[in-house]
């Protein structure tokens, strides 16, 4: 009899990290859109105030982490877009993990486009306000193209909204 009762409990926290893992993916995508549209104030808002993001060295919360992101915020510079290919969220519905490719267009040296891939992974820490912000971020460059339905992660539709 027992186990009748906790399936339906089991369902319905499944169901509930499911709901969590899109409103993170949604985040995920929305934190993009904004570096996209080198929208510096919509990027410092997806990260929290705590923030670490590991790279050559390591940024410290908002302000370090929009300064070291510059050449992605600013008009000219790199294009950079990346999507979510697995959202993980741990049970107590408090932190979560993003992984997917990230696409880089530069300027080469003799003026041409270059583009390189790599993969972002990112750890989410649910707020009091019920907003999801990045404490975590690393990305690796690679030296391969990845497979076409991993770069197809870039070109989906994504339907999130405006409430990213």
């Amino acid at each position: 009899m027992s186990r009748l009762i906790l399936l339906p409990l089991v369902l319905v926290g499944t169901h509930a990290l499911a709901d969590l893992a899109g409103d993170v993916r949604c985040r995920e995508i929305g934190f993009s859109v904004a570096a996209e549209n080198r929208d510096a104030a919509a990027f410092k808002a997806f990260i929290d105030d705590d923030a670490r993001f590991v790279g050559g060295s390591v940024a410290r919360g908002p302000e370090a982490i929009a300064e070291a992101w510059t050449p992605f915020l600013t008009e000219g510079g790199p294009e950079i877009k990346w999507r979510p290919q697995f959202v993980e969220v741990l049970e107590d519905g408090k932190l979560a993990l993003t992984r997917g490719p990230y696409r880089l267009i530069d300027t080469g040296d003799n003026g041409e486009s270059v583009e390189k891939w790599g993969t972002f992974n990112s750890v989410w820490r649910l707020q009091d306000d019920g907003r999801w912000k990045v404490v975590f971020d690393a990305g690796s460059a690679s030296d391969e193209t990845p497979a076409d339905e991993v770069k197809a992660l870039l070109d989906q539709e994504d339907s999130c909204g405006d409430d990213k």
